[in-house]
């Protein structure tokens, strides 16, 4: 017999050769648990043109829509508030007396107590200018007048029983401003999801459409990262750790999954990633002409986000992926 060159006996593929033996290999598990279903809330129930399949629920649509998720063993649903033009004014108002916004965590906590419960703490959906901060006369985004607002609106959404609170206004020391009050009116146990890289990105114009958040004028480059800069992500999340932060999110997910990586290679805290309104509606163009197979192309890029190191995933494919494994 003629000797066997060693190279020749390795074959990869042996571990590929049948569903069962891959499955026994797969090194990334994507479960129901990971995933955080975004929902917007609104006084009527209206579809959203830019987000084919997602809508602005009502109270009454928003309790029929949890009682669909409410056995699908999902981690939780993150609310977003749209609010009517006229009720938006500078000083962003309507953030401490958003009355239906606070409704609405009382509806999920009381159809499925076991559903985690994420508010969102900025001020683009109620202010007239559009940013995540007040503005000055000047334009500038005022930081530290900021942080007060913000710390109130935390409050408000843990008296009215939120599980985590998620700062996505980028303004520099709110998360400590944020877990201290917390901390000093008794809501130690109430967490904190710090939008920690949120890159001034191309791909949240759906979103924006959902809410009619877009800034009225200039952009939000002075508060959100360059999409160009990865090294200034590692900052962000060692200081957003050092304030008190539960997890740390990357945001947009699947264009950034090298900062996902990286992050969770820091094993400062759990990283989160946002699968964000641009993706959804990239993908779901693509699927209804028929270019991609929905339900492979979804789990495809949820388990990438996964792979990456995310422990958590806010999608809008949370409830469709979930049904489609049950």
């Amino acid at each position: 017999m003629q000797p066997i060159d060693a190279m020749k006996l390795i074959r990869p593929r042996r571990l590929r050769k049948n569903h069962a033996v891959r499955q026994s290999v797969q090194e990334t598990l994507l479960t129901a648990a990971h995933l955080v279903q975004p929902l917007f809330i609104s006084s009527t129930t209206e579809n959203i043109s830019s987000m084919p399949g997602q809508t602005r629920l009502n109270l009454t649509d928003l309790k029929k829509k949890i009682l669909s998720l409410k056995d699908l063993g999902l981690f939780g649903v993150a609310l977003f508030s749209h609010i009517h033009e006229k009720h938006k004014d500078a000083k962003a108002s309507m953030a401490l007396k958003d009355e239906l916004y606070f409704e609405a965590i009382h509806c999920v906590k009381d159809t499925a107590p076991e559903l985690q419960v994420i508010t969102d703490v900025a001020l683009d959906p109620y202010s007239s200018e559009g940013h995540d901060g007040l503005v000055s006369p000047t334009g500038e985004i005022l930081n530290d007048e900021t942080l007060e607002v913000l710390a109130q609106m935390a409050l408000l959404h843990a008296k009215h029983g939120a599980d985590f609170i998620a700062p996505s206004d980028m303004m520099d020391g709110r998360v400590f401003t944020i877990r201290q009050a917390l901390e000093m009116n008794a809501y130690k146990n109430t967490g904190i999801i710090s939008y920690t890289a949120k890159y001034a990105s191309n791909f949240y114009g759906p979103f924006r459409e959902a809410l009619d958040s877009a800034p009225k004028k200039g952009d939000k480059k002075s508060y959100q990262m360059d999409f160009a800069n990865s090294n200034e992500a590692l900052r962000e999340a060692l200081l957003d750790a050092d304030e008190g932060a539960d997890y740390l999110m990357v945001k947009p997910a699947g264009l950034y999954l090298d900062i996902i990586y990286r992050l969770n290679q820091m094993n400062l805290a759990p990283i989160a990633a946002y699968q964000v309104s641009g993706e959804y509606s990239c993908l779901m163009a693509a699927i209804h002409q028929g270019w991609l197979d929905q339900d492979k192309a979804i789990n495809e890029s949820l388990i990438a986000i996964r792979r990456a190191g995310a422990s958590l995933i806010f999608t809008y494919f949370a409830e469709q992926w979930a049904k489609s494994k049950s």
